[in-house]
């Protein structure tokens, strides 16, 4: 695609020139470039209970190395079913050898674990604790509560990008209907729970 010629140009000669003439100097710039070639692979092979180093070391290999990297001994069949896929998507015009020897670093997602979830479940609720302060109300949210809406909010193949939308779904909107019923008001300390898979809302003292 006429995209990596760009990046060639780019990563190459550290300017951009477009179509009238005029170049963007990117020589003290940090380019980072994301793909997702080899994601439902990395999966399996996590799954399968690889570890995290032979995923990296799988990668690496063919990215830095591109297509006829040797992936014997550890990986397997794993590794050689992970290059043949590479190798597809290279010949398919997606990643070029020539723009591969310009990438100075590779640096391999690997998927969420419970703890890292928990983190993405505390920095949405930290939002919705800013609109609440707003209003003179506190957010307290119990582990269980946390535990629930992560686990309903991961996706295999999406990742923790519904994590978002679930947490409006399952507190932002219902705790929203109750602070407009009047359950909620200035003062409140807004306890969320979880009793099985429900989510539930107390009301806690504000000196608690």
């Amino acid at each position: 695609p006429d995209v990596f010629n760009v990046l060639l140009q780019l990563l190459d000669d550290g300017r951009l020139t477009d179509g009238q003439g005029r170049t963007v100097d990117f020589k003290n710039t940090i380019v980072v470039m994301t793909s997702n070639i080899g994601s439902q692979k990395i999966q399996e092979m996590t799954e399968a209970g690889a570890e995290d180093w032979e995923i990296e070391a799988a990668v690496r290999d063919l990215v830095r190395r591109g297509p006829g990297a040797d992936l014997s001994g550890k990986q397997g069949s794993e590794g050689d079913e992970f290059r043949a896929r590479f190798d597809l998507a290279m010949h398919q015009g997606f990643m070029r050898p020539e723009l591969l020897n310009r990438i100075d670093e590779t640096v391999v997602f690997h998927r969420l674990g419970r703890d890292a979830l928990t983190r993405i479940v505390d920095i949405q609720l930290a939002h919705l604790r800013e609109r609440l302060a707003d209003r003179e109300m506190e957010l307290s949210v119990t582990d269980e509560a946390k535990e629930l809406v992560a686990k309903e909010g991961w996706d295999p193949a999406f990742g923790a990008r519904p994590l978002k939308r679930t947490i409006q779904q399952r507190i932002e909107n219902p705790l929203a209907s109750k602070i407009l019923a009047g359950e909620f008001g200035p003062g409140d300390v807004v306890v969320v729970g979880a009793q099985g898979p429900t989510i539930v809302f107390s009301k806690a003292g504000s000196g608690e």
